[in-house]
């Protein structure tokens, strides 16, 4: 299992939500570079990155930010937040970005995904599913879907899609452990037949250890490093079970 320490981008700044309120902002680290190399010196080998103001404008808006650190660490770099076409896709692989994260595009523009996917291969896609009480939520998390998390992983699944990012919202900022059993019942129902990557509540390295004993593809930590709950190197190297 792979860890993927979190930078959100807010206004130029590294910062957590709480729950996904835009309300409850909060600078958690003084520079992303800074940040982001202490991330590749404890052990990491992903970054994961979310453009807030681009989740709520639907257009790049920190693109920067993310090519700054492709560019000058040897992190594979992780980006999601406004990206709604594939010539920003193209952009952003282009600038040396790994993998790209389709949210609200998935639910509502499901052709788009499949045409990403096709163009430019699923390992450099994935689609970030973002779940309120089991139903998608989009736009930054300010929309909510009649669309249960489960059948919107299947229709990507169909169209070629490999990577998830699964985001209880009600547990994200929080520190109060992750929805295991959320994860659980994602993984249940599509045969283990993608890559899931938990996100959200991560505390403790308990948290690390039941994310692992399910199997999954990786874990995003944020607020648990800057808070100092988890340390990162530890979570790494019992993920990477060195």
């Amino acid at each position: 299992m792979i860890i993927l320490p979190a930078i959100d981008i807010k206004d130029g700044n590294c910062v957590r939500l709480f729950k996904g309120d835009f309300s409850t902002v909060e600078k958690v680290a003084a520079d992303h570079m800074e940040t982001a190399k202490g991330f590749e010196a404890a052990g990491a080998s992903w970054i994961h990155m979310v453009d807030l103001d681009g989740a709520k404008e639907g257009r790049p808006v920190n693109q920067h930010i993310y090519e700054d650190v492709a560019a000058k660490t040897g992190l594979k770099v992780e980006v999601g937040g406004g990206i709604r076409n594939l010539e920003t896709i193209d952009t952003y692989l282009k600038s040396g970005v790994e993998r790209v994260i389709l949210g609200s595009a998935a639910l509502k523009n499901p052709q788009l995904v499949k045409d990403a996917v096709q163009k430019f291969g699923s390992q450099h896609i994935a689609v970030g599913i973002d779940a309120k009480n089991g139903m998608v939520a989009t736009e930054g998390w300010l929309e909510e879907s009649d669309t249960d998390y489960i059948t919107l992983a299947k229709e990507m699944i169909a169209v070629g899609v490999q990577y998830f990012i699964v985001t209880d919202i009600a547990k994200d900022g929080t520190l109060s452990g992750v929805n295991l059993k959320q994860l659980k019942d994602l993984r249940d129902a599509t045969n283990s037949n993608c890559n899931i990557i938990a996100s959200g509540g991560v505390h403790t390295i308990k948290d690390i250890r039941g994310c692992k004993e399910l199997g999954l593809y990786g874990t995003i930590c944020g607020k648990s490093i800057y808070k100092g709950t988890l340390d990162l190197k530890e979570a790494i190297a019992l993920a990477e079970g060195v």
